[in-house]
C-alpha cells in the first residue's frame, strides 16, 4: 500500500473549465476509437480506506482496482482525475493490472471533453448527473 502509479499521456490532454462539472479533462488532438488516452494516477490505498474516503467527499477521484485495493487520485494523481461523468461517453475505465486506464469508445474531437459513465459509483444514486445527455439517468 502507499505506492506511486506511473503516469502516461500516450494522449495530449488539459484540464479546463467543464460545463459538466468544475474542471474536466479534454483532448487536445483528435484520437481514434479504441485508443489508450492515458492512466489515472494516484496512491494505492486499500479499498476500505478508500470507501471511508469517499463518505466524506462531495468530489471522488477514488476508483476499486481489486484484490482490496483502489486508487485515490485526489492524493498524488495526474490530469485523468479529471474525468468527468457522461450518461453517454466517449471514453471508458479499464482496470487491468492494478492500472486505471481511459480507452477513447469512439473517434474523440480535438477540444472535446473525455468523459466516462462512472457506473456504480460512491455516491450511490444522491448526486444529481449534470451530464445533459439524451439519456442521462439523471443521478449518480
Amino acid at each position: 500500500m502507499g505506492g506511486r502509479q506511473t503516469r502516461t499521456l500516450p494522449v495530449a490532454v488539459e484540464v479546463r473549465r467543464s460545463t459538466i462539472d468544475g474542471r474536466g479533462l479534454f483532448a487536445m488532438k483528435r484520437a481514434s476509437a479504441g485508443r489508450k488516452l492515458g492512466e489515472m494516477a494516484g496512491i494505492v490505498i486499500g479499498e476500505r480506506e478508500g470507501r471511508r474516503r469517499a463518505r466524506r467527499r462531495r468530489r471522488i477521484a477514488i476508483v476499486e482496482i481489486g484484490g482490496g485495493k483502489a486508487v485515490d487520485a485526489s492524493s498524488g494523481g495526474n490530469e485523468f482525475r479529471f474525468t468527468n461523468h457522461s450518461c453517454s461517453p466517449n471514453a471508458f475505465i479499464r482496470v487491468c493490472y492494478g492500472r486505471v486506464e481511459i480507452w477513447s469508445k469512439r473517434a474523440i474531437r480535438a477540444g472535446e471533453e473525455i468523459t466516462c459513465d462512472y457506473g456504480d459509483s460512491q455516491h450511490n444514486g444522491k448526486l444529481r448527473c449534470r451530464c445533459g445527455g439524451e439519456s442521462c439517468r439523471g443521478f449518480l
